[in-house]
Formats: structure tokens, C-alpha cells, sequence
């Protein structure tokens, strides 16, 4: 079987900017950019236009530098947002207007105080209005997570027939579990005329923890973009971390799903972005955490020595990190121990070693972790006992 692409819409720019404490200036946005656009991304969210004269002027700047990618600008469904959007997107290569309305039963009553003719209708006039700007158009249905299908499908086949390209299904609370998404996702593939016509777009957020996992049965059951962010970083608890969505679809190859981001510059990325925004990875965090490829137990750390794969599913060099790491705590062993000196260049007997060991574990048992300061004094005071 054939793998199928799925599309990276990138929107650290614009949702992972929305995080507080994260905003960004045109200068930082333009170097995140086109570090995005050598990354592979298909399609950059520049930013809200409308949203303030900054984030316009970036879009604008970002559409005249970006080479590769398409540069998506966010509006809601009407059209003062829309005209904004297309100025700010008329130098891009590829311009997309994103636009679209809330359609789940609270955001109708709560939110537009409406029903759902009106925000049908509503809909189809933003993307023929976008249309007439841009031939790129994607919907998305805020929180589609809980808009009843039935509906959802109505909705989405409007707007095709209307001639939006991309049809987003955000699980904007991130309220869904994944085999429910992935259902959502496959009845919209069954259900609505005219879908063969446009991508399926998955937007999910993680304030269950399920952004990734949402994202990924939403690409099993037919999506084929998602959308995401460096770092995961986004509203709340964030969104779809880019880097988890491209290494599932590297390491399950049996998936058939593929994307076109190079894989090796994902670390370098994440540093710049946390750098840039402010905002740190936490240490476990998959794939770009300080501790993603660290070992510090006895066991694990034997057996990465003995064989990476016995611990590890994943090259570190494949994303952008030179190496494994093996931390020495108190947990560690003699294989772990002995490994270190040698990376410092001390080759130990195992007689050697045995009494190394018993002074290795006073020293970790006062600190937290034994670095190659602490080794090279334990071999300076060893040289002197046995000399």
C-alpha cells in the first residue's frame, strides 16, 4: 500500500502565540518563519490580521518571505476580517484565507445568541466572500468537537458547495477521546457530498492530555492535515505538538501516512521557539524534553549501552540530537559508570571499577547527579592511593 501525505499546518505564529507571556515581534516571527518554511512545513498561520496593526504588518512581512510554504491568515466570519486578511496575504506565493464560525449548540445560543440556519448561512457567505479574494479557503467549525455530526455534516457540505478547500474540525475544548474524534472524522468522510472536493483538517487541543492522540485517529479515519505547534505550545494547556504528529507517522510506517518535515531539524527548532517565546520545555516532554533521550536507571542505562534499540525507538540523530545521554545518579550502575570514564578517556580494569563504584555511590548519594568534574577527581584521588 501506498503511504499518503498528511499536510503540517503550522500555527505556532498564531494560537501558540496566544499563550500568555508568548508574544512575539515581527523580527522574531520572520526568523521562526522561515526556520518553519526550511522545516517543511505545507502551510504557515501567519497570524490574525485584523487582531491589531502588529499582527497585520507581520502577516504582511511574512507572506513576502516565506518561498515555499502557503501563509494562512485567520479571520471570523465576516467581511471587514476577510478584506484585512487578503491586503495582509498580497504578496504571499500561496495565499489561504482561514475563516469560519462556532458551530456547536452553546456556541449558537451562548456565543451568536442564533440558530443553525443563520450560522449555515453565515458560513457559506464568509467563503464565497473569501473566494472572491483568494481561490485557497479553509473552514473550520469551532469546537466541532461537540457539534452534533448530523449538523456538522450540513455545515461542511455548505461550505464545499460554497468552494472551501479545507474543511477544519477543531476540538477547541479538547473534550473528545480518540476513538470518538476519529469517528467524527469518518462519518464527515461518509456523509458529506462533495468531500472528496476538499483536505479534511484536524485541529485539537490538550486539555485532556489527547491533542496528539486526537489528531493522529483523526489522519486514520481519512484527515490529511493537521495542525499543530512547536513545542505544543497554544490556548490553555496547548495544542498538537508538531514534533509528536511527525515522528508517530515516521516510526508506524504501517500507518501509510507520511509527512514531508525533516525530521533532523526539529530539535534546533523547538530550542529556538522556547528561546524566542520565553517559554521553556519541560524536561519529559516527548521528542524535544532535555530528558527525552537521557538514561539514568542501572537497568536502562545497561541496556542503551548494549544496544540503543533496547530502550529507545527513536535515533536521537534523526531529531536534531547529536546523542543519548547517560546520567549518573545514585540509581546507576557499573556499566553506566564505566562507559562515562571511558567518554572521558579512562579505560578502567574491572577490579578498578568495583572500587570506584563503592566511592561513586558516597557522591551520588550527596548529590543529584554525578557529572565528569566529580570523575575526574574520584581518579585523581584513586591514582594517589594506588601510586
Amino acid at each position: 500500500m501506498n503511504s499518503e501525505k498528511v499536510e503540517i499546518f503550522d500555527t505556532t505564529l498564531r494560537d501558540g502565540e496566544q499563550v500568555p507571556g508568548c508574544k512575539l515581534n515581527t523580527e522574531q516571527k520572520l526568523i521562526i518563519a522561515e526556520r518553519l518554511d526550511d522545516l517543511g512545513i505545507d502551510i504557515i498561520e501567519a497570524g490574525f490580521p485584523v487582531s491589531s496593526p502588529g499582527d497585520f504588518h507581520s502577516v504582511s512581512e511574512i507572506s513576502k518571505l516565506v518561498r515555499n510554504a502557503t501563509v494562512c491568515g485567520l479571520t471570523r466570519a465576516n467581511q471587514k476580517d476577510i478584506e484585512v486578511a487578503a491586503e495582509a496575504l498580497k504578496f504571499a506565493r500561496k495565499p489561504r484565507i482561514h475563516t469560519g464560525i462556532g458551530t456547536s449548540d452553546s456556541h449558537i445560543k451562548y456565543k451568536f445568541n442564533s440558530t443553525r440556519e443563520d450560522i449555515i448561512d453565515r458560513a457559506v457567505k464568509a467563503v464565497k466572500y473569501s473566494k472572491t479574494f483568494v481561490e485557497d479557503v479553509e473552514f473550520y467549525a469551532e469546537d466541532a468537537g461537540r457539534t452534533d455530526n448530523e449538523y456538522l455534516a450540513r455545515v461542511c457540505e455548505a461550505v464545499i458547495k460554497a468552494g472551501a478547500t479545507v474543511i477544519n474540525i477543531p476540538d477547541t475544548t479538547g473534550y473528545c477521546l480518540p476513538e470518538e474524534y476519529g469517528a467524527k472524522i469518518r462519518y464527515l468522510k461518509e456523509n458529506v457530498k462533495g468531500i472528496d472536493k476538499a483536505v479534511i483538517s484536524c485541529h485539537c487541543h490538550n486539555d485532556l492530555g489527547l491533542a496528539t492522540a486526537n489528531s493522529i485517529a483523526g489522519a486514520i479515519n481519512g484527515a490529511r492535515q493537521i495542525e499543530c505547534t512547536i513545542n505544543g505550545l497554544g490556548e490553555r494547556a496547548g495544542n498538537t505538538a508538531l514534533e509528536e504528529v511527525v515522528m508517530i507517522f515516521n516510526q508506524h510506517k504501517d500507518l501509510h501516512l507520511h509527512t514531508h518535515v525533516n525530521s533532523r531539524m526539529l530539535n534546533p527548532i523547538s530550542a529556538l521557539v522556547s528561546e524566542l517565546m520565553g517559554m521553556p520545555v519541560q524536561p519529559n516532554k516527548a521528542i524535544v524534553g532535555a530528558n527525552a533521550f537521557a538514561h539514568s536507571s542501572g537497568i536502562h542505562q545497561d541496556g542503551v549501552i548494549k544496544n540503543r534499540e533496547t530502550y529507545e525507538i527513536i535515533d536521537p540523530e534523526d531529531v536534531g540530537v547529536s546523542s543519548s545521554s547517560i546520567v549518573l545518579t545514585a540509581r546507576s550502575g557499573r556499566s553506566a559508570l564505566a562507559y562515562r570514564f571511558k567518554h572521558i578517556g579512562f579505560e578502567v580494569t574491572k577490579n578498578e571499577l568495583d572500587i570506584l563504584y563503592q566511592e561513586f555511590l558516597k557522591i551520588a548519594d550527596r548529590k543529584k547527579e554525578v557529572n565528569n568534574d566529580d570523575l575526574n577527581m574520584m581518579m585523581e584521588v584513586f591514582a594517589r592511593k594506588i601510586g
